[in-house]
């Protein structure tokens, strides 16, 4: 089901994409837009990794550096049916973890030393097991697909705002010439808005589907909700000095802190859903 919205999302983005440049009024200016956030996403997909590994600080560790910790990564990734991936620690007392990398073969996980310091082994591998099925289901290309479509969408609403402005002083004599600047900047208006919603709910489904995942390659539900449990209450008290919304929906738990309002604008689903879920599979 999770993967039936997923792609519906994105096909919605598409839609979105394609009435955006029907109403700039041709395909050069939408294919434009389209190739700029295009390239700027193809940069990020190919080294997202390790951007966002050094801006976290994150230290590559091997079997000898942590081997309780290194040698978990390793069993669950063989019962994943996965390459082994590079494994790092972030020096963060919030306790969080992340998966980045383009594909299986060029994986990276990450778990903040906060993390190994208040979770049981069980429940750690309940989270790691999460990150390692992210990974798995190619979370990486399909949050870099949906935000191609979001930064185009942007992009063409800008243009769709500067040319309904631009416009409307060649107009100002025809209803219809109003009527159409009026209809314009609503689009840029909204469209950029859907086009980030539609891009949370992307990330939200890619959670639940992470979540199940998880599970079953821990072989443990019940671990990985009383761990998403204790994150969750640990994370509100110790929020991430440094997180930046740009790399939220990477987090097993949003390492931003906010309000109910805020909460329609999360990368992650509710929490209290998420746990819920987990417990309704069983042992």
């Amino acid at each position: 089901m999770n993967r039936i919205k997923t792609f519906f999302l994105l096909s919605l983005l598409t839609v979105l994409m394609v009435l955006m440049g029907n109403a700039i009024g041709g395909k050069s200016g939408m294919m434009l837009a389209f190739l700029m956030a295009s390239a700027m996403n193809f940069f990020s997909y190919w080294f997202s990794d390790k951007i966002v590994l050094k801006m976290y600080g994150a230290r590559e560790v091997s079997a000898d550096d942590a081997p309780l910790f290194h040698g978990m990564i390793a069993r669950l990734a063989e019962r994943a049916g996965l390459p082994m991936p590079r494994v790092y620690i972030i020096p963060d007392p919030s306790p969080n973890a992340f998966a980045t990398g383009r594909n299986p073969h060029h994986a990276a996980v990450a778990a903040t030393e906060g993390i190994l310091r208040i979770l049981s082994p069980e429940e750690l591998e309940g989270v790691m097991a999460h990150e390692l099925a992210h990974v798995r289901n190619r979370d990486i290309l399909v949050g870099t697909i949906a935000a191609t479509f979001a930064g185009a969408i942007s992009m063409l609403g800008n243009m769709l705002q500067w040319g309904a402005m631009l416009g409307a002083g060649r107009n100002d004599d025809e209803d219809k010439g109003v009527g159409s600047m009026v209809g314009s900047l609503a689009m840029a208006i909204i469209a950029p808005l859907a086009a980030m919603l539609i891009q949370m709910a992307v990330s939200r489904s890619r959670e639940y589907l992470a979540d199940a995942s998880g599970a079953a390659i821990c072989g443990n539900p019940r671990a990985l909700a009383n761990a998403l449990r204790k994150l969750h209450s640990t994370s509100l008290l110790l929020p991430m000095a440094d997180a930046r919304p740009a790399t939220a929906h990477l987090f097993i738990v949003n390492p931003l802190t906010g309000g109910s309002l805020l909460s329609l604008f999360s990368t992650h689903p509710p929490m209290e859903d998420r746990i819920a879920r987990l417990e309704a599979m069983g042992l």
